[in-house]
């Protein structure tokens, strides 16, 4: 059964905040990973361990002004967008 909604290589943005749940080393737990509208890559896909209905997406946000891309983050399908900020 295959529902993926972004592939590999797909340009995504946040769709919300996305906070750190206590799972990425280095940023304080409920600290900011990507801002509402942040611009990331889809680098991999999957489903939960412990709920294999549910899809995981690791992407890579832009960090900074230069456009660098920060350590992959899990995240789930709802916090995703492909729709540009402030696009019509």
């Amino acid at each position: 059964m295959r529902s993926v909604q972004y592939d590999v290589g797909d340009l995504v943005f946040a769709a919300s905040d996305i906070l750190n749940d206590g799972g990425l080393p280095g940023v304080d737990e409920a600290g900011l990973i990507a801002a509402a509208g942040t611009r990331g890559v889809v680098v991999q896909f999957g489903h939960a361990e412990l709920d294999p209905s549910r899809e995981i997406y690791l992407v890579r946000f832009e960090t900074g002004p230069d456009d660098t891309l920060g350590h992959p983050v899990g995240v789930l399908p709802e916090e995703l967008t492909q729709a540009v900020p402030g696009g019509h």
